[in-house]
């Protein structure tokens, strides 16, 4: 594991920057690759009903420890080993050199890494064509000029008069608002997931296209409001060198709708395509 971790820091620049302030402007570092030593928390000494509260208490306590961006890691791990053939890994990396994306990508190449190495065999990962810095500098050079100003113009526009919707509560709200929230998971029954997909088939439209016109139409029926524009994430990943990339490259959309004389769920959903 600790050979793992230490070949995807060497991968990805990304892992290894930390940032200055150089006047006002903030510089990325990237440090050369050196080795980190894989920090392990031996549990074993403990009860063993007890052994995995106290590991759930660490790695709570490991998530709230604050990161510094100027001295560095901007990744962590730590192993809390609770029985001979029992560990759990806990994994903090900082949002600003990572996003939902590079979980995926941390996972499978220390999945990969890890069983090539238990196998006394070599990295079978290719090397990176591209690495975060690379993306920056193009999107830096692109957003100039003509282009900058042209899709400036363009998302003034497409923002232009957009209201808070008053949103029904059930609790009076604070003078002052924080943006402190919280996950509500809940499952979609098969035979609604099902029919969703088919409605999707047939209007040539994927899920994500149906259940965002769904949230359009509960927003309109609770607030009452005909313009609602809703923000989602998307991955931002364009050029296939980029998938393997760790690095912040998640961008927000505003997506608009108008309501405006009751359409169908049908018409809305093929507005909304």
């Amino acid at each position: 594991i600790e050979k793992a971790f230490n070949e995807i820091i060497r991968r990805h620049e990304a892992l290894r920057t930390t940032f200055e302030l150089e006047g006002d402007k903030l510089v990325q570092i990237i440090a050369a690759p050196e080795w980190r030593p894989l920090q392990v928390v031996d549990l074993r000494h403990l009860p063993t009903e007890e052994r995995e509260a106290e590991a759930r208490r660490l790695a709570a306590e490991e998530t709230r420890r604050a990161f510094d961006l100027v001295a560095g890691p901007v990744f962590r791990l730590k192993m809390l080993q609770l029985a001979e053939d029992d560990s759990i890994l806990v994994g903090c990396v900082h949002h600003i050199i990572s996003d939902g994306w590079c979980a995926d990508v941390l996972a499978r190449e220390l999945g990969v890494l890890y069983l090539s190495y238990c196998a006394g065999a070599a990295s079978p990962l290719p090397e990176l064509p591209l690495q975060y810095v690379d993306y920056a500098v193009w999107q830096r050079d692109r957003m100039q000029g003509e282009i900058q100003e042209r899709l400036l113009s363009y998302w003034k526009k497409q923002l232009a008069e957009i209201e808070v919707l008053p949103l029904p509560v059930d609790h009076p709200r604070p003078a002052m608002q924080t943006s402190h929230g919280a996950p509500v998971s809940f499952a979609v029954p098969s035979a609604l997931s099902s029919a969703l997909k088919e409605l999707g088939r047939e209007e040539g439209v994927t899920p994500f296209i149906v259940l965002l016109t769904a949230l359009y139409t509960l927003l309109h029926r609770g607030t009452g409001s005909n313009d609602i524009a809703v923000g989602t994430p998307f991955a931002n990943r364009g050029r296939s060198e980029l998938e393997s990339v760790i690095g912040f490259f998640v961008n927000t959309l505003v997506l608009r709708a108008d309501l405006t004389g009751e359409p169908s769920f049908r018409t809305l959903l093929r507005s909304v395509n």
